[in-house]
C-alpha cells in the first residue's frame, strides 16, 4: 500500500509542478488551476491532464 501512496503522491507533485511552470494567457487561469488541484486532489489531478494541459499557450 506505501508503493501506491508513493505513486500517487508523486503523480500529484508532477500535476503541481506542470500547472505552476506552465505558461497561460492570463496569470488568474493558472491561479485557478493551482487552487483547483491543490484543493481537490484527485479531481484536480484528472481535470489538468483531460482538459487544463490544452488550454495553455
Amino acid at each position: 500500500m506505501f508503493g501506491l501512496g508513493a505513486i500517487g503522491l508523486i503523480i500529484y507533485a508532477i500535476t503541481i509542478f506542470d500547472v505552476v511552470s506552465s505558461k497561460f494567457a492570463n496569470q488568474n487561469d493558472k491561479l485557478i488551476w493551482v487552487i483547483i488541484v491543490v484543493l481537490v486532489p484527485l479531481l484536480g489531478t484528472v481535470l489538468w491532464f483531460l482538459i487544463g494541459r490544452g488550454k495553455r499557450i
